[in-house]
């Protein structure tokens, strides 16, 4: 299970427990009423004014706890590189599910401040909207490419200066491929306007399905989709970026390719 202690500082992988019978029939019953629970927690916190950051990463925790008491498996890697990080930075990485924006402030915030660039449609849901505002993330809409490149670039080094990390998916919508002199340069640009070192995240989350029935970002969880996640070093940005753009590129490629030789999951937009 997800440890008790409030950081992870090395190596994590899922303990070896078996699923329960009901986790292993009906994963997505077991998961969304104890997720629904931990949302409904902070969203009340939320609108009180009480949820501050500590209460963010202690919800994270309960999601990925809500996911591993549904058969869901993760392995997190190389998490001691957040303790050498000793400034706000920029964490790239592929983008599959609701995954990884729920279950990367559990890992991230509690060495360092860090938020998001998501969609508008996260911050209107009911309940959770409250959770995701009061994390001040910078919100997109991708109705207008060149409109949200200036909101990125804009509010992402207002919140490093603050000392607030970003959690940038250059992809922007999610998806099960990655190609990858395709992934964008959005990322290492933020990083170069700001001055702040990049840090790669390769990622498989397709466990949390994108086909939910009247929601799509809450779809079937699959515990046969083994969740992974690995931090690469934090990269400065030399000259162009060109250079740190090929090896985020490559870092996240190499990892996608070695966890996807079995192909995941087709997700529906």
């Amino acid at each position: 299970m997800w440890p008790a202690s409030d950081k992870i500082l090395d190596d994590y992988q899922t303990s070896d427990k078996a699923a329960s019978l009901l986790s292993k029939l009906f994963p997505s019953l077991v998961y969304y009423p104890k997720a629904f629970f931990v949302v409904l927690k902070a969203a009340r916190m939320a609108e009180k004014g009480l949820y501050d950051r500590a209460a963010w990463a202690e919800s994270s925790r309960g999601i990925a706890r809500a996911l591993e008491s549904a058969g869901v498996r993760m392995t997190i890697k190389n998490a001691d590189v957040l303790k050498r990080i000793k400034s706000p930075c920029v964490f790239v990485g592929n983008h599959m599910s609701t995954l990884e924006t729920f279950v990367l402030p559990a890992i991230i915030q509690p060495h360092l401040d860090v938020t998001f660039v998501v969609k508008q449609s996260l911050i209107e849901y009911p309940v959770f909207k409250h959770v995701m505002e009061s994390c001040d993330p910078v919100v997109v809409n991708y109705s207008s490419p060149r409109e949200d490149l200036k909101k990125m670039l804009t509010g992402g080094v207002e919140r490093l200066e603050k000392g607030v990390s970003m959690v940038v998916f250059p992809q922007g919508k999610r998806t099960t491929a990655f190609v990858q002199d395709k992934f964008n340069s959005i990322a290492v640009k933020i990083a170069k306007r700001a001055g702040v070192p990049v840090v790669p995240i390769a990622l498989r989350t397709d466990a949390w399905g994108s086909d939910g029935w009247k929601v799509r970002d809450f779809g079937k969880i699959r515990p046969e989709c083994p969740v992974h996640f690995e931090f690469g070093e934090p990269m400065e940005i030399e000259g162009n970026g060109r250079d740190n753009q090929a090896q985020l590129a490559e870092f996240i490629g190499e990892r996608y390719r070695k966890w996807t030789v079995d192909p995941p999951i087709p997700q529906h937009w």
